[in-house]
């Protein structure tokens, strides 16, 4: 599948900026199953000096330097990628304690890329709720799949999804006080719930298709940038991404643009301004399905909406 990535991020400021230096994390990445066919950032106004590096989690990180006097600055992310679905595996992995149990000893009996995300980390702390909340999912010799997808469906049936109840400060605690949040806080409960149990899970940042199948239901958090969770299934199943806010498997409508431990790995702008004042910030995604260029040829060039030239 290939999709149309739009994003767009615009600030306005009540009193002038003499200086902004900005860390931007928009630009998805290239994976086994996503491949970027083309990507671009528009930044206004424009940097003085712009620079990128990939990230200890490998993700594309740009630095812009704004040395002009500025009233705004807006971001904009256009790109094109190509998905490959994949097929959740038939095999219900190792039971659960034999992934816990490579991770012990400081991770030497696992890849130290792995091991390094059973850690707490500052969003995404082990708290004592989190940790019993998940271990309703993992009884004694349970298949870490079958463990996993019963966790992402209570995440998804027991908390309701309520957009501007919290920020990223919340913690997993507040968030299970609360029983609701958005997309990001559904992401933090459960790497939380996972780790404290002593298993591997990474944060990812990405975007989801804003408009599912023909005869699917709705997506939810398709109206901003999303987040779902990674979580380490052994050396046979590799990372297995999951999404509570839609109880899904992570298939062909998720677009990655990064890792990390936590949001604030992925943050993504994140910066100091001289000046400015108060703020107002405005934030649109778009993610849409098109055709690849062999579905093109194979229309009917009679069909509706096409134009013969």
């Amino acid at each position: 599948m290939r999709y149309a990535v739009r994003h767009e991020t615009h600030y306005r400021y009540s009193a002038p900026v003499d200086l902004g230096l900005h860390m931007i994390r928009l630009m998805p990445v290239d994976l086994a199953r996503q491949q970027v066919l083309y990507r671009e950032l528009t930044i206004e106004p424009p940097p003085a000096t712009l620079a990128d590096f990939s990230d200890h989690f490998g993700n594309i990180v740009h630095h812009a330097a704004i040395e002009t006097t500025h009233d705004h600055f807006a971001v904009t992310l256009s790109a094109t990628i190509e998905v490959a679905p994949e097929n959740p595996s038939p095999s219900a992995g190792p039971a659960w304690e034999e992934i816990r149990s490579a991770m012990q000893l400081d991770g030497f009996a696992a890849p130290t890329p792995v091991a390094e995300f059973v850690y707490a980390s500052p969003l995404a702390r082990i708290e004592t709720g989190a940790t019993r909340y998940a271990g309703h999912s993992f009884p004694e010799g349970r298949p870490i799949m079958e463990a996993l997808r019963d966790l992402n469906a209570r995440i998804h049936t027991d908390f309701s999804y309520a957009p501007n109840r919290t920020d990223i400060s919340t913690s997993v605690a507040e968030i299970f006080a609360l029983g609701e949040g958005v997309c990001q806080d559904f992401a933090h409960v459960m790497i939380a719930g996972l780790r404290g149990l002593g298993l591997p899970a990474r944060y990812v940042s990405g975007y989801i298709r804003t408009r599912p199948a023909e005869g699917d239901a709705g997506r939810v958090g398709a109206d901003a940038s999303h987040a779902w969770v990674s979580a380490w299934c052994g050396a046979e199943l590799g990372w297995i991404e999951l999404d509570p806010t839609n109880n899904l498997i992570v298939s062909g409508e998720h677009i990655v643009i990064g890792y990390g431990r936590d949001f604030s790995d992925v943050t993504p702008l994140r910066g100091v301004i001289l000046g400015g004042g108060s703020h107002s910030l405005s934030v649109a995604v778009g993610v849409t399905e098109v055709a690849s260029p062999t579905e093109q040829s194979n229309e009917d060039p009679s069909s509706p909406g096409n134009e013969a030239h």
